[in-house]
């Protein structure tokens, strides 16, 4: 009776936060989490909280500007990356054609994984089975997801 509604946060372990952050920001029309109020920037937030400047990169967000999609948070971790992902985001370029011809879908698809590789994401393989049709990428540290 008393359950209070969880906020969900995706969170990924990577090597180059701020790096992977911009990729996100910018494949999922997010935008890098703002610095707390009254500092111009994260470094001058963090810089004030004794932060030594070897650890800045340590973590990173990103937010849906519209306040409805979740958190993204980066940290930080020594190990690479090794074997396939457990989860993985989908990404779901099709959804407003849906009932639309396949080949409009395909089209759909096909464009967006072309706008996701210019901004530093790699193509893994290519799907087509039961009707659907996907993309499997990585992004720039091998994180795999998939274009719907």
């Amino acid at each position: 009776e008393n359950f209070m509604a969880m906020q969900l946060q995706i969170v990924i372990d990577c090597s180059d936060p701020a790096q992977l952050a911009v990729f996100w920001a910018n494949a999922l029309g997010y935008k890098v989490q703002d610095p707390p109020p009254g500092y111009a920037s994260w470094e001058a937030f963090l810089q004030a909280q004794g932060v030594p400047q070897e650890e800045w990169n340590s973590a990173s967000a990103v937010v849906d500007p519209d306040g409805k999609g979740p958190r993204i948070y980066f940290q930080r971790v020594p190990e690479a990356k090794v074997v396939k992902n457990r989860v993985h985001l989908d990404l779901n370029a099709s959804r407003s054609v849906s009932h639309g011809s396949s080949s409009e879908r395909v089209q759909r698809i096909d464009v967006e994984v072309e706008r996701l590789k210019g901004l530093g994401a790699s193509e893994l393989y290519r799907r087509e089975q039961r009707g659907e049709y996907w993309v499997t990428m990585a992004d720039p540290e091998g994180n795999e997801f998939c274009v719907h």
